[in-house]
C-alpha cells in the first residue's frame, strides 16, 4: 500500500516523537549500546536500510556503523565503557548482551579505521565484562582496559593505553600487553615484535579518534539546530528530509507556523555550539543537491 505524502509525513513526525519519548517512558531499560556524540556525518547499515546516526540512537546486533570524512563517533556501551571511532571507520556489531549474572558480553569487528575503547572505571567493572574487538584479523580480548587500534589495508594495530589486553594474531599464540603505551602490529601477514610507542606518535594516533569542537559535533544535550527549510507542502518537506538523510544527516520534521499558516519545518538538531552547526551548514551549502536552501542556525 502506498502512503500519501501527508500520511508519510505523519509517520515521520510521530515516529520521531515516539523515539524521543521512549527513554523517559522506560528509564530502566538501558540500551546495550547507544550513540553519545557524533561529529557529522555517520550512519548505520541495518538490514537493507542506511540510517543517519544521531545522539541517543540505540544500536542493535547486526548493525554496521560507518563514519564519513572528518567524522568522529562516541558510543556508550551497557557496562559504562565507551567506543570511539575516527573518520572513515567501519564497525560491525556482532553481538551484545547483558547476561542474567550481570556480565556484559560483546563481540565487535573493526573492518576499517581507528578506534579507542575505554572503560569507565577499571576496578568497578573488573570481571563483569567479556568484550572482544577484532581489528580485521587480530582479536583483542578485554576485561577492563583502555586501548587504541586501527585497521587499514596494510596493517592492524592494537596499542595498550592502560590496564591489560590479550591479543590473538592469526595462526599464532595469544600474547598479553600489560605495559602502558606498548603496541602490537600485524603488517600484511607478518607480526611485528611488541614495541613502545613514542609519546608524540601516540598523540597523533589518539587525535584520530578525538572529536574536534566546532566541527559539527552533536550530542544528547546539544541545544543548537539548523533549520534547513520551512515549507507549506508536506511533499516538499519530505523531499528535503529524504535528501538530507540520504546524505547522512539526521534530519527531522516538526510542525510550525508562519503567521496563521501551517508549515513543515525540516531541521537538524542537537549541536553542541553555534560554531558546530555553522560548520555543517558550510558543508551542506557546498553540495549541489542541497545548496539552494536558506539555512538558519539557532537554539
Amino acid at each position: 500500500m502506498r502512503l500519501s505524502a501527508g500520511s508519510a509525513l505523519a509517520a515521520v513526525v510521530l515516529g520521531a516523537s515516539a523515539a524521543a519519548a521512549q527513554p523517559a517512558a522506560k528509564p530502566a531499560s538501558a540500551p546495550r549500546a547507544s550513540v553519545e556524540t557524533v561529529q557529522l556525518s555517520a550512519s548505520v547499515e541495518r538490514g537493507k536500510q542506511v540510517i543517519p546516526l544521531a545522539p541517543g540512537m540505540e544500536l542493535r546486533d547486526g548493525d554496521r556503523i560507518n563514519t564519513g570524512e572528518r567524522s568522529r563517533l562516541v558510543l556508550k556501551l551497557a557496562d559504562g565503557s565507551t567506543m570511539k571511532l575516527g573518520e572513515r571507520s567501519s564497525l560491525f556489531v556482532d553481538r551484545m548482551v547483558v547476561r542474567d549474572d550481570g556480565i556484559f558480553e560483546a563481540a565487535l569487528f573493526v573492518a576499517e579505521g581507528a578506534f579507542r575503547f575505554a572503560t569507565a572505571a577499571l576496578d568497578r567493572f573488573a570481571g563483569k565484562r567479556r568484550v572482544s574487538i577484532s581489528v580485521n584479523n587480530v582479536t583483542a580480548g578485554i576485561r577492563g582496559t583502555d586501548i587504541w587500534g586501527k585497521s587499514t589495508s596494510e596493517s592492524q594495530v592494537v596499542c595498550l593505553i592502560q590496564g591489560s589486553v590479550e591479543v590473538s594474531p592469526p595462526g599464532e599464540r595469544p600474547l598479553t600487553l600489560d605495559r602502558p603505551l606498548t603496541f602490537y602490529a600485524l603488517e600484511g601477514t607478518m607480526s611485528r615484535p611488541v614495541a613502545n610507542v613514542p609519546e608524540d606518535r601516540f598523540a597523533e594516533w589518539a587525535a584520530e579518534t578525538e572529536q574536534a569542537p566546532g566541527q559539527g559535533v552533536a550530542s544528547r544535550g546539544g541545544k543548537w539546530k539548523i533549520t534547513v527549510a520551512s515549507v507549506a507542502k508536506s511533499a516538499d518537506a519530505l523531499d528535503v528530509y529524504n535528501r538530507l538523510r540520504r546524505a547522512g544527516y539526521p534530519a527531522e520534521i516538526a510542525p510550525g507556523k508562519a503567521g496563521e499558516a501551517r508549515v513543515y519545518v525540516v531541521r537538524i538538531p542537537s549541536f553542541e555550539s553555534e560554531k558546530d552547526a555553522k560548520a555543517v551548514v558550510d558543508v551542506l551549502k557546498a553540495r549541489a543537491d542541497l545548496s539552494k536552501h536558506d539555512y538558519k542556525v539557532g537554539m
